[in-house]
């Protein structure tokens, strides 16, 4: 199968780090390409950076359509933890499109049971609660910001340390079974946060890259 992971915003380095977070989980046989538009915000941090990411999030998904149909993805994946534009998405193609928001989210509550959400700035924690409750209403136990800019995350691998410790605090005190990495360039973390912490670390890109290809069986 073809999997397309569209990264809403402009940034390179980060379309590239979720093509090997998404390579590294997907079957063999998956050929698995990641882009991202030419223009649009370079992170996305706030309910108007979401706005302006649909736009350019909606014209690769399109433009996917067009192509040839050997080269046509049988699965997309919108690789931003907001989920942006995922309706209109799935509007718009007749292939499954899944949001690494909500394939993290039912992840972990089939894995755990009961999860906390680490993400980035504070000004994202309205929208992932505000998913949580409509993805999994039950199960979300907390919703934390570490407040390190979306570009920090993604050139400094040293952030994996204070993003570990919040970690820590945000199991203690929701006395949650598993962590939901709220922010696509936390990908990388999630294996050395999960040996480092003892439960389930779900990073969307991979937990989308599986669902994906399990889904596409159907379409």
């Amino acid at each position: 199968m073809r999997l397309l992971l569209v990264n809403p915003n402009s940034t390179a380095s980060m379309t590239a780090a979720i093509a090997a977070s998404a390579s590294a989980a997907a079957r063999p046989e998956t050929i698995v390409e990641a882009v991202n538009p030419a223009g649009g915000p370079p992170s996305i941090e706030t309910e108007q950076d979401e706005q302006r990411c649909v736009p350019g999030l909606l014209d690769v998904l399109q433009q996917s359509r067009q192509r040839p149909g050997q080269l046509r993805p049988d699965a997309c994946v919108v690789a931003c933890f907001g989920d942006p534009g995922l309706e209109e998405a799935r509007a718009m193609l007749d292939v499954p499109v899944l949001g690494i928001a909500q394939a993290a989210m039912h992840a972990a509550a089939l894995t755990a049971g009961t999860f906390s959400v680490v993400t980035s700035m504070s000004s994202t924690v309205s929208r992932a609660s505000q998913l949580a409750k409509t993805y999994t209403p039950s199960q979300c136990a907390g919703v934390h910001a570490c407040d390190i800019p979306v570009l920090q995350i993604d050139s400094d691998p040293a952030t994996i340390n204070p993003i570990g410790d919040l970690c820590e605090r945000a199991l203690t005190e929701d006395s949650s079974r598993a962590i939901v990495l709220g922010c696509a360039a936390m990908a990388p973390f999630a294996t050395p946060l999960s040996r480092r912490l003892g439960v389930p670390v779900i990073d969307g890109v991979v937990a989308a890259t599986v669902l994906a290809e399990a889904l596409a069986v159907f379409s």
